[in-house]
């Protein structure tokens, strides 16, 4: 596994935690919420199959 691969594998869990807690804490929107989320394990899935 590369470091790029490793550096995904970190990022991607701390901006679906981060867009979480915004929600929560009512900056965010559900529908903003859902698309950070899944345009986030989005992009670390291409990036992480293109490595």
């Amino acid at each position: 596994m590369s470091d790029a691969q490793i550096g995904l594998m970190t990022a991607t869990p701390i901006i679906i935690a981060f867009a979480i807690a915004l929600r929560r804490m009512g900056v965010l929107s559900t529908v903003a919420t859902v698309s950070a989320v899944s345009l986030s394990v989005a992009i670390a899935t291409v990036l992480f199959t293109t490595q």
